[in-house]
């Protein structure tokens, strides 16, 4: 067949099919049209299926990636806050303490600040001016001789007699001075009382000499002893048995057992000079408090391991001040108020919230310490980033810019220093005021701008937390802008603390807040702390009355005791 090249014709011919016929095509066209429906929306299904499961695994794809930068982002947050740390240490350790650095920068020009007080102190009326107004920048005088207060001991070099026959006249020069180390010595004193016996028509009676008396009463050491065991311990931080080696090597050895049961029997000869120097102090109108760690083994309730605590308060009149230890094994608030009760004046202590309860029972204005506010801004200031630390012309950390405020403030301090409360306060708020309230914004400003619990934000953290008491120095004339002087009362015992290590029971641990609070307070008004407790101990079994105490107390004591 010749094929035309047309386009055969499929359409069938359903003219011939009767109507049985015609309905099954119908039914079997149907059957494959359900077929093919059937079939595409089975396509279409599993089309949507492996959709659905591509979403998915997108999604947990994007889940894990997001997971990763997350992991990533804590982990070099958790290196750079450990490296940080490991710097400080390292720092800390090997580094140089003083806190100088090369960031010192928004300081006051010098001119300009010694004329700013200047015109404050113009402005102030004369007689609330202080009455001999010296320096602070004043130059100490080299001291080249020896202490006029040390005995002198004069020893000549004598000529031979030919060596001076046929001279004219001999004389005497000076050549040096040299200073001679007596080394100590134990002595027995024997005690020997005179007895006069009386004969009577009756009998006879003996009359025998007063014997002075001792504070423990019945004891081997005389006062003067008990005062170096006492000022040894205590205040050049020797631990009773270095002590006792040290006596036994001078020829008799006492034992550090007997020797710690003197320290605790005279805590209870002393509990009367130290509940008036209390009573003194909490009349006042300003004291500084602060607590240290203490280990005591034998304390009921307590594991040996546990912390107690030794509190420290100053304050007192500034020509009788009194710094007076206290042991407690709690940190508990009730212990501030036990030691403040009666007090009705400015405290001033550092962060710890311990002190909230009696500021806020007692309504006592609350002041901040702004050397801690300093001391962590130093801390993440030297354990900076390399480029921070290393770099004298770099641009500062945002530590250092805080350390600047705080610069400004410390150098208004030094200048106002010997000024009256009435000056300073004029000061303060003269040229304090305007630099926290300027340094306040700032620290909110870069709060958000530094890495979360690195150093720099604890210590912008810290101090937005404290702001209200570390600025309230500038409303008083007569605080201090920190509590230094507390921490520098209980550094000794801090020191002391590295050598003995801890205390074996409260009592002990009670004796040595006695024996520290004396030692600190003659410290505090000038006097050697040495002579004054021999002086107590030679007086105190006879103060019999408040009058006799008062007596005792540092500033009463003659110069020459």
């Amino acid at each position: 067949m010749k094929k035309t090249g047309k386009k055969q014709d499929k359409t069938v011919d359903y003219s011939g099919l009767t109507a049985a016929e015609l309905l099954a095509v119908l039914a079997q066209k149907e059957g494959l049209l359900a077929d093919a429906c059937q079939q595409r929306d089975s396509a279409l299904s599993e089309r949507d299926s492996a959709v659905n499961e591509r979403d998915t695994a997108l999604a947990q794809r994007n889940n894990a990636i997001v997971e990763r930068n997350d992991a990533i982002a804590q982990r070099d947050k958790y290196k750079a806050l450990t490296d940080e740390l490991l710097r400080l240490a390292k720092i800390q350790r090997f580094g140089a303490s003083s806190e100088k650095h090369p960031h010192q920068i928004n300081l006051f020009d010098e001119a300009e600040l010694e004329a700013a007080i200047d015109d404050l102190r113009e402005q102030v009326p004369e007689e609330t001016h202080t009455p001999a107004h010296t320096t602070t920048n004043k130059k100490k005088t080299r001291n080249r001789g020896f202490s006029a207060t040390l005995n002198r001991i004069r020893r000549e070099w004598l000529l031979s007699d030919e060596e001076k026959a046929g001279a004219s006249k001999t004389f005497f020069s000076k050549v040096k001075e040299e200073l001679e180390y007596i080394p100590a010595q134990l002595n027995v004193v024997e005690i020997w009382q005179e007895k006069a016996v009386f004969d009577t028509q009756q009998d006879e009676h003996m009359v025998a000499a007063a014997r002075p008396t001792h504070p423990l009463g019945k004891c081997i050491a005389t006062t003067s002893l008990l005062a170096y065991i006492i000022t040894s311990k205590y205040a050049d931080g020797l631990p009773l048995y270095r002590l006792n080696n040290m006596l036994a090597r001078l020829g008799h050895e006492i034992g550090r057992n007997t020797m710690a049961n003197w320290v605790i029997r005279l805590d209870e000869v002393f509990h009367p000079l130290i509940k008036l120097a209390r009573e003194q102090q909490n009349q006042g109108n300003y004291i500084q408090a602060d607590e240290t760690r203490i280990q005591v083994l034998d304390e009921a309730g307590k594991s040996r391991q546990s912390d107690k605590w030794m509190w420290v308060t100053r304050g007192g009149p500034p020509d009788k001040p009194t710094v007076l230890f206290d042991y407690d094994p709690s940190r508990a608030g009730q212990v501030p108020a036990r030691l403040l009760d009666g007090f009705n004046g400015v405290l001033q202590v550092d962060g710890y919230a311990g002190y909230a309860k009696v500021c806020r029972e007692r309504q006592l204005p609350r002041i901040g310490c702004m050397d801690h506010a300093r001391r962590k801004f130093i801390e993440a200031s030297r354990a900076g980033t390399p480029s921070h630390k290393n770099s004298k012309k770099g641009a500062p950390s945002k530590a250092d810019v805080a350390i600047g405020y705080i610069r400004k403030l410390y150098a208004i301090e030094r200048k106002i220093a010997d000024l009256s409360s009435d000056e300073k306060y004029r000061a303060r708020q003269t040229l304090a005021v305007p630099i926290l309230h300027e340094f306040k914004p700032w620290l909110e400003r870069n709060l958000p701008k530094v890495l979360k619990d690195s150093l720099t934000y604890k210590a912008i953290f810290y101090m937005l937390n404290q702001w209200d008491t570390l600025v309230a120095y500038c409303d008083y004339g007569y605080v201090n802008i920190s509590n230094a002087l507390a921490e520098n009362a209980i550094r000794p015992f801090a020191v002391g603390r590295r050598n003995w290590l801890f205390a074996d029971s409260s009592r002990g641990a009670n004796a040595s807040a006695t024996c520290y609070s004396l030692i600190e307070t003659a410290k505090a008004n000038g006097v050697e702390p040495s002579s004054y407790i021999k002086y107590v101990l030679d007086n105190i079994a006879d103060a019999t009355t408040v009058e006799k105490l008062e007596a005792l107390l540092p500033w009463n004591v003659p110069k020459t005791a």
